[in-house]
């Protein structure tokens, strides 16, 4: 029998305080708060929702999940349609 591991499917997360709520620009590039990379979507979603939770506070302070798998192999992992 082979071992077989799940695929890596990396996801960074990270955050910083925005500009305008209507956009995705942050205020200061040089106080972005870079959460980490994580192996799965799973792991990903419990450190965006510990930094977002942190911040609730700040209504321009925004944190973000970056499917990096995607950006990594994009013939593999095509964006989703719609």
């Amino acid at each position: 029998m082979t071992d077989l591991k799940p695929r890596q499917l990396l996801h960074l997360v990270f955050g910083g305080e925005l500009s305008d709520l209507g956009k995705h620009e942050f205020a200061d590039l040089e106080k972005l708060d870079i959460i980490g990379i994580y192996p799965n979507y799973a792991e990903a979603y419990k450190a965006w929702k510990a930094a977002a939770q942190k911040t609730v506070d700040n209504a321009q302070m925004r944190y973000f999940i970056v499917h990096m798998h995607r950006l990594l192999d994009p013939v593999e992992n095509p964006p989703p349609k719609g």
